[in-house]
Parts: structure tokens; sequence; C-alpha cells
């Protein structure tokens, strides 16, 4: 039987130093350079763990699609119906983005880098057969994939404000109409939907889920470093 793998907290350590320095500065600005220099480690302490730059920002964007979902649920709370959090999680990516270009890059590379995109598709396919179920009676697997391929590009072009793009509240409330279509969610659930999540204070709820989410990072591989010592002590117990 093999024994217990020897935790390790430079996992941790890089996780924490990176998501640092993509809010701080946006992920396309971060240099594996800047990550070696803050996390005191060498190139290739850190290639051993993440190849590239895209398997960090996966790593972190794995954290937040499961955090934000959360965040979303909670701030609706209409009980066993998830339609408008999933209004919400748009929205309020938008407005921060908007807010905090760090943000913005940061979400504009998670959908621009097959990694991470897998990650995100992979999780709103699960996403989307919960919150449609209603209005996607007889859809297989595949349908949903397909949808949300579609998604994932309307996703996409919503978050990557440009000087040619339209207001925030034009983009978001283009984008969730169109993607509630796609699922044959009636016209005037649609309309309610919309006007509910645009009459959010979703800046605000945008704002603290981004400060909400910055602290869980760091509180979660805090606990992971303070696992690693647990190890140790355990160890020289022995």
């Amino acid at each position: 039987m093999a024994g217990r793998r020897k935790p390790t907290p430079t996992k941790a350590i890089i996780i924490k130093s990176a998501s640092e320095l993509f809010f701080e500065n946006g992920f396309s600005k971060t240099t594996a350079t800047e990550l070696c220099k803050k996390a005191n480690i060498s190139t290739g302490n850190l290639t051993f763990y993440f190849p590239t730059k895209e398997h960090i920002l996966a790593d972190i964007v794995k954290m937040m699609c499961d955090f934000q979902w959360r965040e979303m649920e909670n701030a609706t709370d209409e009980g066993k119906s998830s339609l408008l959090a999933y209004c919400l999680e748009l929205t309020t990516m938008v407005a921060v983005g908007e807010e905090i270009p760090q943000m913005q890059d940061f979400f504009v590379a998670a959908y621009a880098h097959q990694i991470p995109l897998d990650l995100i598709r992979t999780n709103d396919v699960e996403k989307i057969k919960q919150v449609f179920a209603e209005y996607t009676e007889g859809w297989d697997d595949e349908k949903f994939i397909e949808a949300e391929a579609l998604i994932s590009g309307i996703e996409y072009a919503t978050l990557s404000n440009t000087e040619h793009s339209a207001s925030v509240e034009h983009r978001i409330e283009g984008a969730l109409d169109t993607i509630m279509m796609l699922f044959g969610v009636p016209e005037d659930v649609r309309k309610t939907k919309l006007e509910k999540v645009l009459a959010m204070d979703y800046r605000a709820i945008g704002k603290k889920v981004y400060a909400d989410f910055k602290r869980y990072v760091t509180e979660t591989n805090a606990h992971a470093l303070d696992e690693v010592q647990k190890y140790a002590k355990e160890k020289m117990k022995k």
C-alpha cells in the first residue's frame, strides 16, 4: 500500500501570488518573472507545477466558478428557481469588468484561453441543465453542449468591452434575452427576469463578490498552507 503523499506549500503559494498579481495588474500584464519574484520561487519550480500562465488561470477560474454561483444564489434567493441567479451572474461580471479593468482582463482571458474555457464550458453545461430544466424537456446532452457553445460566445462578446460597445445595460439586456430565447423561455418570463436583474444594485453586488472572492482565494490557500504545517508536525512526532 502506498504511503501518504507529502503535501507541498508551493502550489498554494503560486496560486495566492498569481491571483494577487492578476487582480492588481491584470492577467495579460503579469509575467512569469514577476510571479516567481512574488512567490519567491525559481522559474523551474513554477513550471513544474504550472507549465504555463494559462494553467494557473484555469485553477483560479475553477475556484471562481464554484464561489460565484453560490454568491449569486444567495443574492437572488428565489427558492428553487435559479434563473434570476443565472442572469445576475453575467450581469455582475460585466458590471465589475466595466469598473475594474483588471477584472475585465481576467474574465476575457478566461474565455480566450483553451484550458480555462474548457473548465467554464464544462461547468456551464451542468449549470444550464439545472437552470433551464423546465424549458428544455427532451433535450439530450448534445443539445445542451451545442447551446453552451453559443452561450460562451455571447458571454465573451458581452464581457469584451471596446470603444464600439453598447452601454452595460444594453449589453446585459441583449445577451440575457438572447440566451433565454435559446432555451425557449417565454417572453413574459424573460421580461420579468430582465426587469428584476436590472433593478438590482448589480454594480455593488459585483464589487462585493469581487472583494469576497479575493479574500476567499487568500483564505483557501492559507488553509492549504496550514495543512502542510500540520502534516510536517505529524511527521516530526513519529
